[in-house]
């Protein structure tokens, strides 16, 4: 699926998808899920969140 095509079955533009996946924009939790509804998964599998600072052991 090209980013034109999802950014149109999620109402959005080209552009908001490239500036998800670049990690520059982090979309609305609407948005979300429906990227994940158009690619029938769960919301986790497409995205997950990591504070900023946060130490990992």
């Amino acid at each position: 699926m090209t980013q034109q095509q999802l950014a149109e079955k999620v109402d959005v533009s080209r552009q908001t998808i490239v500036a998800i996946e670049k990690g520059k924009y982090s979309p609305t939790l609407e948005l979300a899920f429906k990227i994940a509804q158009v690619f029938e998964v769960p919301l986790h599998e497409v995205f997950s969140y990591e504070p900023e600072g946060k130490n990992s052991k």
